[in-house]
């Protein structure tokens, strides 16, 4: 899993100089209403990763018919879970069998991204066993898969209109109910998502 050696959010609105890359990592992609894509109308997807190779990130508000229980007996584990009951999320349409793990509390897992002060990405096995035992972190979702972008695809689509960004705000993510998160974020903008047209944006 690729990482970065900053944590710092930048700010998508600053003015940039030519060929200057701007990290979106530690930040949201709100869908706008006109995206069609099955897998990412109304998505709100976290960016993970994003330099000027490519971007990762995990949509953050995509129930699948499969709960936490359904991972821990797939992977034969002792479920002592209070969070069995939860709802595993969509996270993305690459590398869709992989568990990923975004999570407030740093732990000592094996394979941990450190994205921001509040979140963190994990991919190891070991935050799974964790979690059914009730030793896992506090504030947490369970995705199955990851949305990846190629060198420059990402910043094409946000020049077509497809996304919304802004810098990230973990409550979202961790307190807000997952229906509720693509909406949530938008009204940081100042924008009542469910009130723009479809065709907002396009010529």
């Amino acid at each position: 899993m690729a990482t970065l050696d900053s944590n710092e959010k930048h700010d998508t609105h600053a003015p940039e100089a030519a060929g200057e890359f701007v990290s979106l990592r530690d930040h949201f992609l709100i869908a706008m209403p006109g995206l069609q894509d099955p897998i990412f109308s109304r998505s709100l997807t976290y960016i993970c990763d994003h330099t000027a190779q490519g971007a990762m990130g995990i949509v953050v508000n995509q129930p699948m018919n499969l709960t936490l229980g359904d991972i821990f007996e797939q992977l034969e584990l002792q479920d002592k879970a209070q969070q069995a009951g939860r709802a595993v999320l969509a996270g993305g349409p690459v590398n869709t069998e992989r568990g990923f793990v975004l999570h407030r509390d740093s732990g000592a897992w094996e394979s941990t991204m450190h994205i921001a002060p509040d979140v963190n990405l994990t991919a190891s096995r070991d935050i799974v066993h964790a979690i059914a035992n009730n030793t896992g972190p506090k504030s947490s979702l369970f995705a199955l898969g990851y949305a990846g972008w190629s060198a420059g695809q990402l910043e094409e689509e946000i020049s077509a209109n497809s996304w919304l960004t802004i810098p990230a705000d973990s409550s979202i993510i961790f307190d807000i109910p997952v229906e509720d998160r693509w909406a949530a974020a938008a009204r940081q903008l100042g924008i009542d998502i469910h009130l723009m047209s479809a065709t907002a944006g396009h010529a």
